[in-house]
């Protein structure tokens, strides 16, 4: 089969051929129709991920496709179910081995490319801003990185959970993009003073932060008094330190937040949150903004949309 493979890690990754995979013990065989990309896949490329699968390995974290076949011990999803995984690589591939408990069975009227557009985006908005930072109904949310994969699906949940939502993005097209998913106000991080922006709309009650670096210092001199910080990721490439004496002054709360570890020490929650963005779905309240669509042999491509920031919302591989 053909697969987008790493095979060194000072060395790009590249199409090329390899054996089909065979489901283990638990584990189903999946034909991938389509892959997201995420930003995790350009550091798991570079061996700077938390995950660091042996090589040589196919990338792509989330994927949607057709159960080909069931390994020891697994009655379901059936032959022929059409399903979406977090398989944490392997989604870049014509065939890939996933944990059947990692899939959720796909509805008719969603397509794949909306399916691998949609577990990690909308799974860690949901359940940060549900379970880890418990946000209200009236609070003010503000969301770095606005226009990106995760950062755009917060924007979305947090209007449909009935927040305010500040966006904050980088320059006019991907604030329009941030508008139409329901932000309330918008900021340009390359003009617009952000601290000062914030503290204007009256301060943060909880703020969404896919960033880091000096974006993560000024949203948090602009919280509210008792706001939490959610620590997403650090696509900045500055891991930021964080000044305790202000997280003392302000009864701030600084929350660290892994998705994926969830999986392991907490599944059933993730599955819970997953039911219910799945019924939202359904009901037509949030819906995955796909910028680009491209060939496996352009994942390259798609990769480097992420690099350089020029993607919105989710760049799908269709496999």
């Amino acid at each position: 089969m053909r697969a987008f493979q790493v095979t060194d890690l000072n060395s790009a990754p590249a199409i090329s051929q390899m054996p089909p995979p065979q489901p283990g013990p638990g584990e189903i065989l999946v034909r991938v129709e389509a892959c997201g990309l995420n930003f995790a896949d350009l550091l798991m490329a570079r061996g700077e991920y938390q995950e660091r699968p042996p090589l040589p390995f196919p990338l792509g974290m989330e994927m949607a496709g057709t159960v080909e076949a069931l390994g020891e011990g697994v009655s379901a999803p059936a032959i022929g179910t059409r399903v979406a995984a977090f398989a944490g690589h392997g989604g870049l591939a014509e065939f890939a081995a996933v944990r059947a408990d990692n899939c959720i069975t796909l509805p008719d009227t969603m397509p794949s490319t909306d399916a691998a557009a949609f577990i990690v985006g909308y799974g860690t908005g949901h359940l940060a801003l549900d379970h880890r930072a418990k946000l209200r109904p009236g609070e003010t949310l503000l969301v770095l990185g606005a226009a990106g994969g995760v950062g755009l699906t917060a924007v979305e949940l947090g209007k449909a959970m009935g927040a305010r939502v500040i966006a904050c993005a980088r320059g006019a097209d991907k604030l329009k993009v941030a508008q139409a998913a329901g932000a309330d106000h918008l900021i340009d991080s390359e003009t617009g003073d952000l601290r000062e922006a914030v503290k204007a709309l009256g301060g943060a009650d909880v703020v969404y932060d896919p960033v880091g670096g000096d974006q993560f210092m000024s949203a948090l001199r602009a919280c509210k008094p008792e706001a939490r910080v959610i620590v997403i990721g650090f696509a900045s490439g500055q891991i930021p330190q964080v000044p305790a004496n202000l997280i003392l002054v302000k009864n701030i709360t600084v929350i660290g937040y892994y998705w994926g570890g969830y999986l392991k020490f907490a599944p059933h929650i993730v599955a819970q949150s997953i039911d219910t963005l799945m019924g939202w779905y359904a009901e037509g309240r949030i819906r995955p903004h796909i910028s680009h669509r491209l060939p496996l042999d352009r994942a390259a491509e798609g990769l480097e949309l992420l690099r350089s920031r020029k993607s919105t919302g989710k760049v799908v591989i269709e496999i």
